[in-house]
């Protein structure tokens, strides 16, 4: 017979492979690619089926968040997934996403200017499981709508993310709360003009899991350490 423990430590481990948190198969890492990131996550796992929440305090910040979520679309939809992208304003330029490897057929871009519009969307959406993720911009979004987008992928096992522009942010059903931020680029072989993306990622709130702060470059076709990588060029320097 079970005992009490084993049956609370039993019934966790449901409750988190229902939240996303999928355990490695043994002898095997499910790591995504988001480099130190994936350690904040309960078993070090991010949550693929869960609704992720992106704080976007200015237009700055929405685009770096933009980009920070594309990376990650790059590496969820590499089997040749489909994502739903609900925005406001099409800012996006779709051509600019095979900078991270997405081809501009895999993201259905559906323009709305009214949150009521693209709250539908979004949970419509959220519930096909033929979709591998649905990003949606948002400026309100109350605890009943996350808890309904919560359950939705937890049916669908699809990927969430809501991009808020909300001037004041309430307590949400989300799995996890970022804020992004770019940082300068560095250079290409010590050649001026544009070089790799950078973003401070800083989790403020994760469910089961440790909040901490990042600094992120896209290498390669994944996230790595910004100062990792700096050190490893000084090396070859030298």
């Amino acid at each position: 017979m079970e005992s009490k423990q084993q049956v609370i430590s039993k019934l966790r481990q449901e409750l988190l492979g229902w939240e996303g948190y999928k355990p490695p198969l043994p002898g095997q890492r499910a790591q995504l690619g988001l480099g130190p990131l994936e350690a904040a996550f309960p078993q070090g796992v991010f949550p693929q089926h869960s609704v992720h929440e992106l704080v976007c305090a200015s237009h700055e910040q929405a685009a770096a968040s933009g980009g920070f979520v594309t990376g990650i679309l790059s590496l969820l939809l590499q089997p040749g997934g489909v994502c739903v992208w609900v925005g406001r304003a099409r800012r996006l330029f779709a051509p600019a996403l095979a900078t991270f490897g997405v081809a501009p057929h895999q993201v259905i871009f559906i323009s709305l200017h009214k949150d009521k519009d693209t709250l539908w969307v979004m949970e419509e959406a959220l519930k096909c499981p033929g979709l591998t993720a649905v990003v949606g911009e948002l400026r309100e979004m109350d605890f009943k709508q996350s808890q309904r987008f919560q359950r939705a992928v937890e049916n669908s096992r699809v990927t969430g993310f809501i991009l808020r522009n909300a001037v004041k942010l309430s307590s949400t059903a989300c799995a996890a709360r970022w804020q992004i931020r770019s940082l300068p680029s560095t250079a290409l072989n010590g050649l001026p003009g544009l070089g790799f993306f950078c973003w401070q990622a800083d989790l403020l709130k994760v469910r089961n899991g440790q909040t901490g702060s990042w600094s992120l470059e896209w290498q390669d076709g994944h996230f790595v350490p910004l100062e990792a990588y700096k050190n490893q060029k000084e090396r070859q320097a030298g």
